[in-house]
């Protein structure tokens, strides 16, 4: 209680550290061109985008000039550096093609994004010109809403899950005291993460969109593991034990499960941060703190929370509970339950089956062949947001966007003013003018011993022929003596693509090792670890491949409310990678160490799937269920970004649960047969010293059981 006080009164103050973006590679090329601009011309780029429209009036009424003007002129130096407005620019982009109204380019004063906004948010209201409509959008404002309508998406999203999660934990439970203990654990768990996110904004960036992993996976992943704890606490009273003797077996079996599953899911988010980019960064470092305290809340607030109910636990029960099997055995063990005639059922027909869920999931998956990537824009916000209105009226309104362009910033061996290099750089301007796919090159800026010169060209910043073009254009022999360094929109989001391309191989392998290495001390297997990493990556390409068909192809558009890109955020197929990873990997371990308890206990490789699975299979479709409801909640937001990541999450939890924990693991398992536990000598023994298993307790002599098929 202690601790939820005091993590909740600082760590409510995490909104106002965090930024928004976070989606470039700071030590890229694009990145150095966009330092030298800022500090050699005035900002190319805007920061914002004010659109003005009268609907009698035009853009040639000077009464409309005026008013414009005038506003502009009254904005505080310290927080605008600089506007550009069509009376001053004379460029006819900058009118509407009915030309009742005009858009002003605007730039803000901040070294950074936070800095930005706040300035933004300084003069917003200012912004307004009386008798004309205002919208506001562009990077900054546009960056704003999003984090407003996220921060409202997640207070809704919190309002409707903890009273679903509530109804359905008493479902699964049976009685009101246990249906609570999760849901405690899960907000312990959120409000210890902001307080730690907290912590970290203040040495380092963090992106506002981290809130939103924290809240879902925090009060998701505490339910799972609470669930967890709670159901074998109740299993253990149940076979006789005293509550102290409860939960010690409780911890040392169920605990153990809950640590393994907690360091795999942490290990796999922790792979984000090998990436150079804020978002990605912001993310491991939120939900790694969730899952790390939701593990440690259940190991220390859970189990101290039982201590103090005991057999009150089932206080408040709405339906009687039937007794358990003996201490030592599990329910199911002789052939009853609905979960043990399933396993046997599934293994009676291995092969049928396995082959059979492959077709599924590789069916599922091609669509994921024809990914395209895209940069996020203003299209990621609802209709009724601002930033969007202004996307939508100058793609309807306005004739070409006035800023667009590739910009190669030269640093020189000698003055730019110089006719010299004048001559050099305009020399340089005609060749990069002359590039296939450019439409024309001129000198933008010259100072000191710093050029800029500007590229412009037909579609849009960042299609795939754009990043072609940065690239030829990379090719073109600079002037005598000239470092030349790309920026612009389209040359970001190629050093974006090809510092993911280049990090992805590390973090897959870094992923592979731990995970390969954790499994094999919860397993004993060398097998079955190469088995579940192969599941995941079937898994995860047929979420892919679904996520793709919805959001970059249109599908679903009307039922889910978005309008379809047309393409994909490249940074969030790298989140859900490693969420999803981890999370699949939870159940693994949950369903996995509970086949290898009744495997060292029967000795029969086709009972112990059959008998873990009837002892661990109610509870981890109730888990999965339970985690979805978050996640369903977070995909009825008004930001893509985020209903792409709910959509996502529900889909590959139902698919990774339905088709591949119940369907796919029980045949090959069953293919595997003994197999599936081997290990070698050395590291048998390795294991049998160090391993992480359910239970310090010396196995059982082998039973005979009867095995079905």
């Amino acid at each position: 209680m202690l601790f939820a006080v005091l993590a909740g009164a600082y760590g409510v103050g995490v909104f106002g550290d965090m930024k928004p973006g976070g989606f470039e590679d700071p030590g890229s090329e694009s990145r150095t061109a966009a330092r030298l601009a800022e500090q050699a011309f005035p900002q190319r780029a805007p920061d914002a985008v004010v659109v003005y429209r009268d609907d009698t009036r035009t853009v040639d009424d000077p009464s409309f000039k005026a008013a414009v003007v005038k506003s502009l002129e009254a904005l505080p130096k310290s927080e605008v550096t600089g506007f550009a407005h069509f009376w001053m620019t004379n460029m006819p982009q900058q009118v509407s093609r009915d030309r009742h109204a005009t858009y002003v380019a605007m730039n803000l004063a901040g070294s950074d994004d936070n800095g930005k906004e706040e300035a933004y948010k300084a003069v917003k209201d200012k912004l307004d010109v009386p008798g004309l409509t205002t919208l506001r959008g562009g990077p900054v404002p546009t960056g704003h809403q999003a984090g407003d309508e996220i921060g409202k998406d997640l207070g809704m999203a919190e309002g409707l899950s903890f009273p679903v999660l509530f109804v359905l934990l008493v479902v699964v439970f049976g009685g009101l005291a246990a249906a609570s203990l999760p849901l405690v654990v899960g907000g312990l768990s959120i409000i210890g993460s902001m307080a730690v996110l907290r912590v970290i904004a203040q040495v380092t960036d963090v992106s506002v969109f981290a809130m939103s992993l924290v809240t879902v996976l925090g009060l998701a992943v505490a339910i799972d593991y609470g669930l967890l704890i709670v159901s074998r606490y109740r299993e253990e009273l149940e076979r006789g034990h005293t509550g102290e003797e409860a939960l010690a077996r409780t911890v040392a079996t169920a605990g153990r499960t809950v640590v393994i599953s907690g360091i795999t899911v942490a290990v796999a988010l922790a792979g984000m941060t090998f990436f150079p980019f804020g978002f990605l960064k912001s993310m491991a470092y939120g939900g790694v703190a969730a899952v790390v305290l939701s593990v440690f809340f259940s190991l220390i607030a859970l189990p101290a929370a039982l201590a103090v109910l005991g057999p009150k636990v089932n206080a408040l029960s709405l339906r009687r509970r039937k007794p358990a099997a003996p201490a030592g055995r599990t329910a199911g063990a002789g052939g009853q339950g609905a979960w043990y005639r399933l396993a046997h059922g599934l293994m009676r027909r291995p092969a049928a089956v396995g082959l059979g869920t492959l077709v599924v999931l590789v069916a599922l998956a091609l669509p994921a062949l024809r990914i395209e990537f895209g940069a996020n824009d203003a299209r990621q916000l609802p209709d009724s947001a601002e930033g969007r209105k202004v996307h939508n009226t100058m793609e309807r309104d306005f004739d070409g966007d006035a800023v667009k362009s590739i910009d190669a910033l030269l640093t020189l061996k000698g003055d730019a003013a110089s006719p010299q290099q004048g001559a050099a750089v305009q020399a340089y301007a005609g060749r990069l003018g002359a590039t296939e796919g450019a439409k024309g090159a001129e000198i933008t800026g010259a100072t000191g011993t710093t050029a800029r010169v500007s590229v412009t060209f037909e579609g849009t910043a960042v299609s795939p022929e754009a990043r072609d073009l940065v690239n030829r254009l990379k090719g073109v022999t600079p002037p005598p003596g000239a470092k030349v360094y790309f920026g612009g929109e389209t040359a970001v989001f190629d050093d974006t693509l090809d510092a993911l391309g280049r990090t992805l191989p590390w973090m897959l392998l870094y992923i592979a090792v731990a995970t390969y290495l954790l499994l094999f001390l919860s397993f004993g297997s060398v097998l079955l670890p190469l088995k579940a990493i192969a599941m995941n990556l079937l898994s995860l390409s047929a979420t892919f491949g679904v996520l793709v068909w919805i959001f970059q192809d249109g599908h679903l558009e009307d039922l889910l409310g978005f309008t379809p890109t047309g393409n994909i955020e490249p940074n969030m197929p790298i989140m859900l990678f490693a969420l999803i990873f981890g999370l699949s990997m939870d159940y693994e371990v949950f369903l996995v160490s509970r086949i290898r308890e009744q495997y060292d206990i029967l000795g029969d490789p086709t009972a112990a799937v059959a008998t873990g699975l009837q002892s661990i299979g109610r509870l981890i479709a109730s888990a999965a269920l339970l985690m979805i409801v978050p996640l369903a909640a977070m995909a009825t937001s008004g930001v893509l970004t985020m209903k792409l990541f709910g959509v996502g999450m529900v889909f590959a939890i139902l698919l990774d649960v339905a088709v591949v924990r119940i369907l796919l693991v029980p045949a090959v398992m069953k293919l595997m047969g003994r197999a599936g536990w081997w290990a070698p000598g050395p590291l048998a023994r390795f294991y049998s010293r160090y391993g992480i298993k359910e239970t310090d307790a010396a196995p059982e002599a082998p039973r005979p059981v009867t095995v079905a098929g």
